[in-house]
């Protein structure tokens, strides 16, 4: 993997760049959809590809490992060629997923033990096992296992966690430097920064992480319940001691206002959940406010679902007609509703990229920080 560096903002930190991949380029600040079983959620492939434009997408360790499981992704040839997708994948390490497991899971110092919330069995993750378990996905960038510190937490326990996952890192490390891929191409390793809220874990995490040397480094356990100004705190200290010349992914990270400050904080990479969710819930995210499209006012409403910007999704459907699918309960008003929200999405930072390039992303993201938040 390579990373360039392209263009600074002279007014924020944020940057432009591009990730060259064997799987292709990745130009940023980038978006990642979220794949968690080999799949993004009422998105065929094909629209990933044509509508939404998506460079690179995201999917779970977790919940690949439980199903369809190991044998299965190896015998197809990895992730890629199971599931029809040819562009990048990044793989988060199962690390948030075990977190979100409490009272079914034991940390300890070997791994982590839990219960499969399909069927109760027990499992094992190691630091070792999950770089093998990713290096049999194949994806194209993955992360190390961590431990994701809840909110809130005391300080000594998230130093004590900060701790346990940094020896975890170099196990991950190590495994990861004596293999090596299955499928015939590359993979990166990616460190996780934690360390709650507290300033001084953060920023010896950072230093820690940026020590490794790694191809690219990621903020963990934010996102978490914290206020976002917390989060932007936390970020902007880290990006402060990462390395310049080496992607930066907040991981988690959110709202398209989130996503426009942490841009200008330094970060990168972004992937979230709330795209495709909210769409399911009749959330419409679009480039003049957020919209509940199961509100009355919508019933009428024969305007496209968004004309500011270039998507043939957003372009041509209604929101009186998306209305009608959703509380008819049609499986399309999924698929049109999530098609529309990563196309804007990828539209967003497309757009924060071309701002940097030009030297006005600030005005320009504080006008869209402003209009992205309001409800319609």
């Amino acid at each position: 993997m390579k990373f360039k560096l392209e263009n600074k903002d002279q007014h924020s930190k944020a940057r432009a760049g591009e990730i060259q991949t064997d799987h292709g380029l990745i130009q940023t600040p980038i978006f990642m959809p979220v794949g968690t079983a080999g799949s993004v959620k009422a998105v065929h492939q094909r629209e990933l590809t044509y509508d939404v434009k998506a460079q690179i997408i995201l999917g779970n360790t977790y919940h690949l490992y439980l199903r369809p499981g190991l044998e299965v992704l190896e015998k197809a040839g990895g992730l890629h060629k199971f599931m029809g997708w040819s562009s990048p994948i990044l793989t988060d390490s199962g690390g948030y997923q075990v977190f979100s497991l409490e009272g079914n899971r034991k940390i300890k110092e070997e791994g982590v033990v839990f219960k499969s919330h399909i069927d109760g069995s027990k499992h094992h993750f190691t630091p070792e096992s999950v770089m093998d378990i990713q290096r049999t996905i194949g994806a194209d960038i993955i992360m190390a296992f961590d431990e994701c510190t809840p909110f809130p937490c005391d300080w000594s326990y998230a130093k004590n966690s900060m701790h346990l996952t940094h020896r975890w890192l170099k196990r991950c490390i190590d495994q990861f430097d004596n293999t090596s891929g299955k499928y015939g191409y590359s993979q990166s390793l990616f460190p996780i920064v934690q360390g709650s809220t507290f300033k001084d874990l953060r920023m010896d995490a950072a230093r820690f992480v940026s020590d490794q040397d790694r191809e690219g480094n990621a903020i963990g356990g934010l996102s978490v319940g914290e206020p976002a100004e917390m989060m932007y705190e936390m970020t902007d200290l880290v990006t402060d001691i990462l390395p310049e010349d080496k992607p930066r992914y907040l991981m988690g990270v959110g709202t398209p206002a989130n996503i426009l400050e942490g841009i200008a904080l330094g970060i990168d990479m972004f992937d979230c959940v709330m795209p495709t969710r909210n769409a399911r819930n009749g959330m419409l995210f679009t480039s003049e406010g957020i919209i509940n499209i199961r509100n009355e006012r919508w019933k009428m409403d024969f305007s496209p679902l968004d004309s500011g910007f270039d998507s043939h999704v957003s372009n041509f459907y209604s929101k009186a007609y998306l209305r009608h699918l959703t509380i008819s309960k049609e499986m399309l008003a999924a698929q049109i509703a999530s098609i529309h929200n990563l196309s804007f999405y990828l539209w967003l930072v497309t757009q924060a990229r071309e701002h940097i390039q030009a030297g006005d992303f600030t005005t320009w993201k504080n006008a869209m920080v402003e209009k992205v938040s309001r409800r319609l």
